[in-house]
This record gives C-alpha cells, structure tokens and sequence, in this order.
C-alpha cells in the first residue's frame, strides 16, 4: 500500500517543480527585459526625442484662393458642422474668417 499513496507526492513534486522552473524563467525574462529597457534608456539622450503629434495648423494664407477653393472650403466646413466634428462658434469663426477675403 504504499505505492499508492506515492504517486500524489510523486505527482504534487513534479508539479511543484515545473511550477519552480517556470518561475525562475519568467524571472531571467523579466531581468533580460530590464536590462534591454535601461540600455535602451540611456542611448536616448544622445537620440533627438521623437516629434509630438500637432494638431493640424491652418495652412498660411498664400495669395487670394479662388473662388473654386473658397466654395470648396465652405462646403468642407459645413459638413465638418453637420457631422458634428466643429462647433458652431467653431464654424461661425471660420466661415467669416474663409468670407472676409471676398
């Protein structure tokens, strides 16, 4: 009777050891990680930062658009308005701003 009552301490230790071993790998992964992580940090410095995202500016007036351009540009920002994306103070500033030059 014996036997029997060895194989779940059997069982109970080999899983006891897998589980050790998974353990100490996902230790050495993590350790690899870090120190990948601190050498990438420290060559940063000497790296330009990269370029934040800017919001789209308005393009410089260059010249008097045409009338095509203008129409275009009013029925743009309408339904920028109609789709909700502008606000109304939004699109008022702008449409005067698109009409002025008329």
């Amino acid at each position: 009777m014996p036997l029997l009552r060895r194989r779940p301490l059997m069982r109970a230790a080999m899983v006891g050891g897998a589980g050790y071993a998974v353990g100490k790998h996902r230790a050495a992964n993590a350790q690899h990680e870090q120190a990948q992580d601190e050498q990438l940090a420290a060559q940063q410095p000497a790296q330009a930062p990269p370029p934040q995202a800017q919001p789209p500016a308005a393009a410089p007036p260059a010249g008097q658009p045409s009338e095509t351009e203008r129409i275009e540009a009013l029925t743009k920002l309408k339904s920028l308005l109609d789709d909700g994306v502008l606000t109304q103070e939004q699109y008022e500033s702008e449409r005067q701003r698109l009409t002025e030059g008329m």
